[in-house]
């Protein structure tokens, strides 16, 4: 006998799990279907965010800017190490340790407001009167039939692959791959300098690697405002020793018993680079492979992307879709946002998610950080805007960490002031970008943002001395 749901929400990331959270609250009989397995073979929620991107990729980062740390930046605070090593097998066992125990408390949380947590691969099958039929299998046999008044697909997505070029993670490696080396590779090869691409090669790169990473596209960063771009490639490749090279056309790669040889082409100069792991992070494709939506009409773009209106409803009745298997960028927050908006117009109540006041995040070292407008898309548009710049080298706290690199630019609206956008790189501005994002949400001008008290010393004085500097009274400048 099928069980019965108001809302069934498929996949367990952070679009999904926050939707089926949601739902519950708003008093819906919520369901949660999620197919992820972990390596040992558990059910593990939390999607490729928890599991196999965001947060394990955050933590190897943070050992190894801390192993670096120890190696270069300690002995200026008058501590000596001798002989300090990188266990691998302990950090990853740390990164693990992290992935157990968030995965486990969306399990709480979906126990404490009681949505059914189900395991398995879920499919569309139809209707039946005016409710979804799904059925849920594992490892190919069917465990479970629901049904289900509301249906909010969070499938997320795969990592995209070479033509050619099957990924087995032990030489041709994707995020998964990335992220569980059992040892430091003496030459690491990055396919795309993209967030994947830029993280996990400054990860192996601070414990040894000498990395190189290829990107076709000409411009770094392109998506990024080009002044933080130039700014970030600088300090990538000069501080951190990234080798990184723009404007490659790659070939034919070729693949041995203990190596990866790439052939590709530079400036019309044709090359080849040998090494012992090659990462392939050129984007993520939608996933949406057993959930059965051509059977049942759900309509596709050419890309696999699940249409949807500006309310992520579908083109079939009560059937809606989030995150990144949809339209829009694919970060977990947008996801996460999509998955309340739902839940809430199923109730009834009319949410909204801007997309132009989106957070963006590279979490380098500097890392990066915008949102908004950038130079380049408000000149393209004919925008008339004014902009203030400010940057960390002379922040006392930024000092004090002794990071006091990177800069912040507020772009802001030449007639009415109204903040358009906020980049910068530097210290911890995944934090500091949030400042802009609220700004933005509440239609502030910069003068609002420079007529704020902000704490001293901190890193958010650098931002606030940008809005000075947008109307031509910065202080420390």
């Amino acid at each position: 006998m099928s069980q019965q749901f108001d809302v069934v929400v498929i996949g367990g990331g952070p679009g999904g799990y926050v939707a089926a959270i949601r739902a519950a609250q708003l008093g819906f009989n919520t369901a949660c279907v999620d197919a992820y397995k972990n390596p040992e073979g558990k059910p593990s929620l939390g999607g490729t965010c928890l599991n196999v991107g965001c947060i394990p990729s955050k933590a190897l980062l943070q050992s190894s800017e801390n192993f670096h740390a120890v190696q270069h930046d300690f002995a200026k605070h008058g501590i000596t190490v001798d002989g300090a090593k990188m266990d691998v097998a302990e950090m990853l066992k740390r990164k693990d340790g992290i992935i157990t125990k968030n995965a486990g408390g969306i399990a709480f949380l979906f126990k404490k407001n009681k949505v059914a947590n189900i395991h398995g691969l879920a499919s569309l099958k139809g209707r039946q009167g005016e409710r979804w039929v799904i059925e849920v299998s594992d490892n190919g046999a069917v465990v479970d039939t629901l049904e289900a008044t509301h249906v909010i697909i969070a499938t997320g997505s795969n990592p995209r692959q070479l033509p050619g070029l099957p990924v087995d993670n032990q030489l041709v490696l994707d995020n998964a791959g990335a992220l569980a080396l059992s040892a430091t590779p003496k030459r690491l090869g990055v396919i795309g300098a993209g967030v994947i691409g830029l993280e996990m090669g400054s990860v192996w790169k601070r414990l040894g690697a000498e990395v190189t990473i290829l990107e076709a596209m000409p411009t770094f960063l392109a998506a990024a405002d080009q002044q933080i771009a130039k700014e970030a490639f600088k300090t990538l490749t000069k501080d951190t020793g990234l080798d990184i090279k723009l404007g490659v056309k790659i070939g034919e790669i070729k693949t041995a018993a203990d190596s990866v040889t790439v052939n590709y082409e530079l400036n019309g100069e044709a090359f080849s680079a040998e090494f012992d792991k090659l990462i392939v992070s050129i984007g993520r494709v939608p996933n949406t492979a057993g959930l059965g939506g051509e059977s049942v009409g759900l309509q596709m773009d050419e890309r696999g992307f699940v249409v949807v209106d500006d309310h992520c409803h579908t083109n079939l009745p009560n059937i809606w879709a989030i995150g990144d298997v949809v339209r829009g960028p694919m970060l977990a927050h947008k996801a996460s946002e999509e998955g309340v908006a739902v839940a809430e117009r199923i109730a009834g109540q009319k949410p909204h998610v801007d997309f132009g006041v989106i957070p963006w995040v590279i979490y380098t070292s500097p890392e990066i950080a915008w949102v908004g407008k950038t130079e380049e898309q408000l000149k393209a548009e004919g925008i008339e805007y004014k902009k203030g710049t400010s940057g960390f080298a002379a922040n006392g706290r930024a000092l004090g960490l002794g990071q006091a690199q990177g800069t912040v630019k507020i772009l802001a609206c030449a007639k009415t002031d109204r903040i358009l956008g906020l980049h910068m790189i530097g210290p911890m501005v995944s934090e500091l970008v949030t400042e802009g994002v609220v700004s933005m949400e509440f239609k502030a001008a910069s003068e609002d943002l420079a007529r704020i008290v902000h704490a001293h010393p901190s890193l958010s004085e650098v931002v606030h001395e940008a809005a000075l500097a947008a109307d031509k009274r910065a202080l420390h400048g």
